[in-house]
């Protein structure tokens, strides 16, 4: 493997980071599993040779009140235990699996295609709607139900359709709301569900995987790529305006006050950020802004990051063992998960939240000193309008929360924890400039895909402004470590360049 090291002192990528926030421990901050990012985005950028390296995980582990329910990437293993919860739901998840994989696959072009304008098609956009319209008819009358159904309805309603055993209802039903101010029973949640379930690993399709390093190090291996191809990364270069002439992008201005000339402007921030903050209003259509200003992108998510003395150890499954090594869901049932969005709601974090959890360093040694942890845990809700708005207390009960939540589960955890880092969406909005603290730049709402992502008629990576586009997980297909959003921005790019 070549690897190049300029960086390695250097924290890039966004939310895709991976920090040393405590000596020796390294903590994925933000996002911290992989599975969404193209094959063809790593192939032709060579990340490999870079330094990708994923990890998959191997299984879902939900602790109960005496029990467990364990999903593995091994189907066989996981029909034996669905079998021991539900001989009905072992039966129906083959079936799932396979009505999901077939939506999935139909639903990948449209991910893949470049959204066109529904107001002014021309033959390119009639083209793409018409490969649509033929992926969409090869489903057949029963999958195109199913198609319906993620797209409108909630994931629990859903679900409930397919499966009686709680546990997995309510585990795979979270999927649904990540990143998303939706609770498991809101209409919409299903497509949500179904957009994280497409991803894959060395073409594994539905895996999820862990980089080793942290997922930092995928944004490293993509700084790497991009210096081999010719690119220049400039870093505490934070740029303060988008300069315009004419109602064109001729370059950027920075915080200290240096400017750049560029033929052609970029941003893959959020909308908000982009058109509201590094633009003069005036450049932009009255309509647009409005449109940008009614985006929802409220911010549900908080991360706690803890650096433990060992592992947790899980009353319903003492000691260690594979199913730490995979993902760890606080899932119980419906009700836990929608009492905690109730909370939120109201304008509080959930008392009792819905966690997923990663143990990076059971993966990866290299995460922790010798013996010691790290733990990932993602944390729906926390709402970025809490009441009263964000303080040092609240964070900190907010963490409490999260611990004591663990503690139900895995009740030693309280005694091996050494340090926390607790983030809230204040917090992200603060450090890495997501407005609202919302990981995907605007919710996956039906409303806010596709064509209407983040504005009707500028879909494609276009702006009102000549010469910027746009390339965040604000656009089309939404958000997640995909590349996809890059990708088809730059093919635009290139096409009007030529």
């Amino acid at each position: 493997m070549s690897v190049n090291r300029k960086y390695d002192a250097i924290v890039i990528g966004g939310a895709t980071v991976t920090e040393e926030i405590f000596p020796g421990f390294k903590f994925t901050v933000c996002s911290y599993v992989v599975s969404l990012l193209k094959p063809n985005v790593i192939r032709e950028l060579q990340l490999p040779k870079f330094g990708l390296e994923l990890v998959p995980l191997e299984s879902t582990f939900t602790p109960l009140e005496g029990d467990y329910l364990i999903r593995w990437a091994d189907h066989d293993l996981t029909r034996r235990e669905l079998y021991r919860h539900s001989p009905r739901d072992a039966e129906a998840y083959n079936r799932f699996g396979q009505t999901m994989s077939q939506i999935g696959m139909a639903v990948r072009p449209i991910l893949n295609s470049i959204a066109p304008d529904p107001t002014k098609l021309g033959l390119s956009g009639a083209r793409t709607l018409m490969d649509l319209g033929r992926h969409l008819r090869s489903l057949g009358a029963d999958k195109f139900e199913q198609l319906a159904k993620l797209m409108t309805m909630s994931s629990a309603d859903f679900l409930d359709e397919w499966f009686e055993f709680e546990p997995l209802k309510s585990t795979m039903s979270a999927s649904g709301i990540i990143g998303t101010f939706m609770g498991p029973k809101s209409p919409g949640s299903a497509y949500v569900m179904l957009h994280h379930y497409m991803g894959d690993i060395d073409g594994v399709f539905r895996a999820w995987g862990f980089q080793r390093g942290g997922t930092g190090a995928v944004s490293m291996a993509i700084a790497r790529s991009a210096e081999h191809f010719g690119a220049e990364i400039m870093t505490e270069a934070g740029v303060s305006t988008i300069i315009t002439r004419n109602g064109r992008a001729t370059g950027v201005a920075l915080e200290n006050g240096d400017e750049y000339e560029a033929d052609v402007v970029v941003s893959g921030l959020d909308p908000k950020q982009t058109f509201l903050n590094l633009v003069d209003g005036a450049d932009l259509p009255a309509d647009f802004v409005q449109s940008v200003k009614n985006f929802r992108i409220r911010g549900s998510s908080g991360k706690v990051n803890l650096a433990l003395d060992g592992l947790p150890d899980f009353t319903c499954l003492p000691g260690g063992g594979p199913h730490l090594g995979g993902a760890i869901s606080i899932s119980p049932d419906f009700d836990y998960i929608e009492n905690a969005y109730d909370d939120a709601k109201h304008g509080s974090f959930s008392k009792r939240p819905y966690i997923d959890i990663v143990l990076p360093s059971v993966l990866d040694p290299d995460m922790a000193p010798h013996g010691k942890h790290v733990m990932s845990c993602f944390v729906q809700y926390a709402p970025y309008n809490i009441n009263g708005g964000w303080n040092d207390a609240k964070r900190e009960a907010f963490g409490d929360a999260v611990v004591d939540a663990l503690a139900c589960f895995a009740p030693n955890i309280r005694d091996i924890i050494l340090h926390r880092q607790v983030l809230t969406p204040w917090d992200l909005e603060q450090t890495f400039g997501l407005t609202e603290g919302n990981i995907f730049h605007g919710e996956l709402a039906l409303q806010q895909l596709f064509f209407l992502r983040p504005v009707v008629k500028w879909a494609d990576y276009r702006t009102p402004i000549k010469k910027l586009y746009q390339c965040g997980s604000g656009t089309h297909p939404g958000g997640g470590i995909t590349g996809a959003p890059g990708e088809m921005a730059a093919k635009k790019i290139l096409k009007e360049w030529r």
